[in-house]
């Protein structure tokens, strides 16, 4: 857990400017991917199902521009009905067995990004020393 919240910080210390860090976040970035779908993951098994992004479209009310005729005053835009795209999670049913292996996994190919992700940082601070 402790190597765990040390690479994180770490990954997110690389969102800064230096050498060093643009090096140790462009090399971990498959190592915060994973974290990402592990955290994703859990909750999924927490909650007992998942959440998936599907666009709706809403109805407003909005200006709309009016054609202007070459010799005549301006005329003002109108209101009109428009319409605008939202996007919203809405449940989704899952396989628990299967998002439980899927974790095991994660966590599997997690320990093995972060083993070469030691190696990795080690490297960038050589390269890049502060």
């Amino acid at each position: 857990m402790m190597k765990r919240l040390t690479i994180t910080a770490l990954a997110l210390l690389a969102a800064c400017g230096t050498p060093q860090e643009q090096c140790i976040s462009y090399n971990t970035r498959d190592l915060r991917v994973v974290d990402r779908l592990i955290v994703e993951v859990e909750g999924n098994l927490e909650r007992g199902y998942a959440f998936e992004k599907t666009t709706i479209y809403e109805d407003y009310w909005g200006y709309c521009p009016q054609p202007q005729l070459p010799d005549a005053p301006p005329v003002k835009p109108r209101l009109c009905l428009k319409e605008r795209a939202v996007i919203v999670d809405r449940p989704k049913a899952i396989d628990l067995a299967a998002e439980a292996r899927k974790l095991d996994s994660l966590k599997i190919k997690r320990k093995e990004l972060a083993r070469k992700a030691e190696a990795v940082i080690a490297q960038c601070k050589a390269q890049y020393p502060e």
